[in-house]
């Protein structure tokens, strides 16, 4: 049976507001983080689920919980989801690695996943991880509803997996995913396919 697993990117942290990859870097919410979260604890619990998965890294688990709460869940944390390794990007801006590197900086934005930060986790490995974790969910969840707390590239990656999107093509299909926002996605734990239903729904003001 095929499964809902609403799929939301975790909220705001320093980084993010300043630009800055955070990966596998533990950065904790903003304020504004932490207000996203809590707005989507309250369309959570209009939109129930069975079950809550998040990341390991501290910013999804924080963003999960005041769902959690509302619906008297227990979280799992699922290794799987969380967010790729950016290498020597973490904790600085593309702008900041294109004045030292210009050439890997123009080629990263025409092909990320051919040409991936020096030190970063290969963007194909990260798809593939990510998208076992999700077939995993659904497996455990079969007709269910799940949410999945995660992160930005990681969850980009992954759709276009699903989906059929050459990976390469992540940045430019998916800009962004929304801090907080929901994208809910159907997954067969059987045939392994896919379909998208909404991207981006906002779940505060």
């Amino acid at each position: 049976m095929t499964a809902t697993l609403l799929l939301a990117r975790h909220g705001q942290t320093v980084w993010h507001d300043e630009n800055r990859y955070a990966g596998v870097s533990d950065i904790p919410l903003t304020d504004t983080g932490r207000a996203q979260a809590q707005a989507l604890g309250r369309w959570i619990g209009a939109h129930p689920v069975d079950a809550v998965r998040t990341s390991p890294l501290s910013r999804a688990v924080a963003t999960a919980e005041p769902a959690c709460r509302t619906l008297g869940l227990t979280p799992a944390r699922e290794p799987g989801l969380r967010e790729c390794d950016f290498g020597v990007l973490e904790g600085r801006t593309l702008a900041e690695f294109a004045a030292q590197d210009p050439a890997h900086a123009a080629a990263y934005r025409a092909d990320p996943v051919a040409h991936p930060f020096p030190g970063a986790e290969d963007p194909t490995a990260a798809a593939e991880r990510g998208t076992a974790a999700l077939h995993r969910i659904a497996a455990a969840h079969p007709g269910g509803r799940v949410l999945v707390v995660a992160h930005n590239s990681l969850l980009r990656l992954v759709l276009c997996r699903l989906l059929g999107i050459p990976l390469a093509d992540y940045r430019r299909v998916f800009p962004k995913l929304r801090n907080a926002a929901v994208t809910e996605l159907r997954l067969d734990p059987e045939t392994g396919t896919a379909g998208l239903l909404f991207l981006n729904v906002p779940t505060g003001p």
